[in-house]
C-alpha cells in the first residue's frame, strides 16, 4: 500500500519548511538589498519577509496537494 500524505501533514510539512526557508531569506535580504543601494528598515524586512513567506507556503502546499493527487490517481 502507497502512504499518502494528508493534508494536514503537506501543510505541517511546508510551513516547516517556509519559516526556515523565512529566516535564510530574511539574513539574505539584509546583505543583498544594500548592494542594490536598497534601504529599508529591519521592520520592512521583517514584512517584506512575511509577505513572501505567506505566498511560499501556499504555493509549497497547493503545488504538494496537486503532485499527490495526480500520483494517488496514476496508481490507481
Amino acid at each position: 500500500m502507497k502512504y499518502m500524505q494528508t493534508r494536514a501533514q503537506s501543510l505541517t510539512e511546508s510551513f516547516a519548511n517556509v519559516t526556515i526557508g523565512y529566516f535564510v531569506a530574511l539574513v539574505a535580504q539584509m546583505i543583498v538589498f544594500p548592494l542594490y543601494e536598497i534601504e529599508v528598515s529591519v521592520s520592512q524586512n521583517i514584512q517584506i519577509g512575511l509577505i513572501f513567506t505567506a505566498v511560499s507556503i501556499a504555493r509549497s502546499y497547493l503545488l504538494r496537494r496537486f503532485f499527490n493527487h495526480y500520483h494517488h490517481r496514476s496508481v490507481r
